[in-house]
């Protein structure tokens, strides 16, 4: 059994600060990490639905967890997170272990009828944020390891695999920017590997959450869709095996190997066809 998979019911000696916590994606690492014994520090814009899941995880878990409304598409609210990403773990849930860039926007439609203010707020939220954010921690967590630390330590951010096709009509923005992500999360956990931190990067297909990204979803098949529990259990498990890329589900682990083998004129022609 991995370590991502233990459930224990041990003194809990382990932090996670989730982003985006409030639903979706964010909520279910928030209710699995709790799980496997490590404190919270809940992030989101909306402090009742942080207060009303941090009491109910408290109740389950009988663990710490402290509520950060911020709004990360501004530079006050990735300020106020990354102090906390800094602190010495004087807090309720202690110095963070693990760093979950979950929160995320995605805006759609034509790049040419979107509204440069959207375009900016995301990637404001999307891009900037996660890179400000994993620049705060992972320092902390390189000197930690330096000093004897014996936990895992590490970020895990959610990408998309809107990111890996040549071109990406209707989503241009969204999913450049994930691309993005994901090459620089790639590059990162290769820098500092050999500090004994790991960064891993999760790519999930459609899922049912809050977000949408403009796309027309209706129709699509049932198996088209992820669980978000599948998208947490396997992002965990590849994070506690060091491992710097996930893509969860078998349907899209096939999407994304062909992806990278398609000549880029049959990816470009296919998304041609489909707007």
């Amino acid at each position: 059994m991995s370590e991502a998979d233990q459930d224990t019911g041990a003194e809990h000696t382990r932090t996670a600060l989730v982003t985006g916590a409030s639903s979706g994606i964010g909520e279910e690492y928030a209710r699995r990490l709790a799980q496997r014994g490590y404190g919270l520090v809940l992030v989101a814009r909306r402090r009742e639905v942080l207060e009303s899941l941090a009491e109910e995880i408290r109740d389950l878990y009988s663990t710490p967890v402290e509520v950060l409304p911020a709004d990360l598409g501004s530079r006050a609210g990735v300020a106020a997170v990354a102090a906390r990403l800094t602190a010495d773990g004087t807090g309720d849930a202690g110095a963070v272990d693990l760093l979950v860039n979950n929160a995320g926007r995605g805006d759609g439609g034509a790049f040419t009828e979107q509204d440069p203010a959207g375009i900016d707020a995301m990637l404001d939220l999307n891009v900037r944020a996660v890179l400000h954010l994993t620049r705060a921690v992972l320092p902390v967590q390189i000197a930690r390891r330096a000093a004897g630390e014996k936990e895992r330590l590490g970020v895990i951010t959610v990408s998309s695999l809107a990111g890996e096709p040549a071109v990406n009509p209707g989503g241009s923005v969204y999913g450049a920017g994930k691309k993005f992500l994901t090459l620089w999360s790639e590059s990162v956990s290769a820098e500092v590997r050999a500090k004994g931190v790991s960064v891993t990067v999760v790519l999930p297909g459609f899922v049912r959450t809050d977000m949408t990204l403009g796309v027309q979803e209706r129709g699509l098949p049932e198996f088209a869709f992820t669980p978000k529990e599948h998208i947490v259990r396997d992002s965990l498990r590849a994070w506690a095996a060091g491992r710097s890329h996930v893509v969860s589900g078998p349907q899209y682990q096939i999407a994304d190997g062909l992806l990278r083998i398609l000549p880029r004129a049959v990816v470009r022609l296919v998304a041609r066809r489909m707007v």
